[in-house]
């Protein structure tokens, strides 16, 4: 026995594989259903709370939520019946009512807003509730708008489920629940790790990359032209991301799918690129002045030029190559090491092992992994 279960979806009948949900099989076959709470990312489970994703099954006095529900064998089902689009429709409506005006949304090109504009809800009856003290930039990457907040939850499984760093929790109940930081701190004074992965889960933008929002009113301010997919280029785990790019410069980063990562990055592949653009990045080979000594360290590093000067890749190299063997012809091979890089590839680190040990002629060679990438 398969134990696969035939159902009808829309006046079809169709086969869903064992443990499938009704939105699982739906979106497989091109049906798509309004969802927010629910990440088919790998690693989050369905939670079923938002009840955007409600669809009608026959026989049923109540809409179930798809997300959540699993079918069973002769089951009849209706995305897109008049009761489920009016159930959707209200929710997002309730959900609009208490949201940023769109023009001062936090992120206007959220999963929110695109199935607010899918849906067909731009504008709500209901009144806004009270907002909530929700404004916390405490954190040097990301920033906390809880106005944006629909207690989805997606935040609190990536933090606890996905990434295991159980920072994210809800606090209080009812009409006043909100997500919390620890004991209600400041994101940046919590015990958070800076992986993003909760920026990355949020769908309505409460949780956003500070590089994304004006810090003076909380508004959205930069959205990419375009993405390209690469590897972080930091650790050897090979994590695969992309890059947000405005103006040919890295605005955000987002966690992709690969076989080392599922989406996930840590604080360096997500966060720490802001040194591309940065003014004190040195761009051009630097070789010490004559005179200035090497334990003269008091350098601005706006203007390294008052002990160094600018050189070629070729002086450069040739001044380094030749101390080295220097070094070694004085002293012997066991008065060096070689310390890698884990920005380096596999071919490259055994190149790099082959230099020490070859051309050095000593095997002090070590790896910067052991140190917690520090040197990458």
């Amino acid at each position: 026995m398969s134990g696969r279960i035939h159902f009808h979806l829309d006046g079809k009948e169709v086969e869903a594989q064992p443990g499938e949900t009704i939105w699982q099989v739906a979106t497989r076959l091109g049906t798509e259903i309004p969802h927010l709470c629910h990440s088919n990312q790998p690693g989050y489970r369905s939670d079923g709370n938002c009840r955007t994703c409600m669809v009608e099954v026959e026989g049923e006095r109540v809409l179930a939520a798809s997300c959540m529900r699993k079918p069973t064998s002769g089951m009849y089902v209706r995305t897109a019946s008049d009761k489920a689009k009016q159930a959707r429709k209200m929710v997002f409506e309730l959900l609009v009512g208490d949201q940023p005006e769109r023009d001062k949304a936090h992120d206007p090109d959220s999963r929110f807003w695109n199935w607010a504009d899918k849906v067909g809800v731009n504008e709500s009856r209901f009144p806004t509730r009270a907002k909530p003290a929700s404004e916390d930039f405490s954190h040097p990457a990301m920033v906390v708008q809880l106005d944006a907040c629909i207690q989805c939850n997606l935040c609190v499984r990536a933090c606890r489920e996905v990434q295991v760093n159980d920072v994210i929790g809800m606090a209080l109940r009812g009409h006043n629940e909100k997500i919390v930081f620890d004991f209600d701190d400041p994101m940046g004074d919590s015990t958070c790790v800076a992986c993003g992965e909760c920026v990355q889960a949020c769908p309505t933008g409460a949780l956003m990359p500070k590089t994304q929002v004006e810090l003076d009113t909380g508004i959205f301010k930069a959205a990419p032209e375009r993405k390209v997919d690469s590897v972080c280029p930091y650790c050897g785990v090979g994590c695969q991301l992309t890059y947000n790019i405005k103006d040919e410069k890295l605005l955000s980063v987002e966690g992709r799918d690969g076989p080392s990562n599922h989406n996930r990055l840590c604080v360096k592949g997500r966060f720490g690129f802001d040194y591309i653009h940065h003014p004190h990045r040195l761009t051009r080979p630097l070789i010490r002045r004559e005179g200035v000594s090497k334990h003269d360290v008091d350098i601005d590093p706006a203007n390294p030029l008052t002990h160094f000067r600018e050189a070629s890749w070729e002086e450069a190299l040739e001044l380094a190559s030749g101390g080295l063997k220097r070094i070694r012809d004085t002293h012997g091979g066991s008065a060096l090491a070689g310390f890698g890089s884990a920005k380096g590839s596999n071919e490259e680190a055994y190149l790099f092992q082959k230099l020490v040990r070859t051309g050095f002629g000593t095997n002090n060679v070590d790896h910067c992994t052991r140190l917690c990438h520090a040197s990458s």
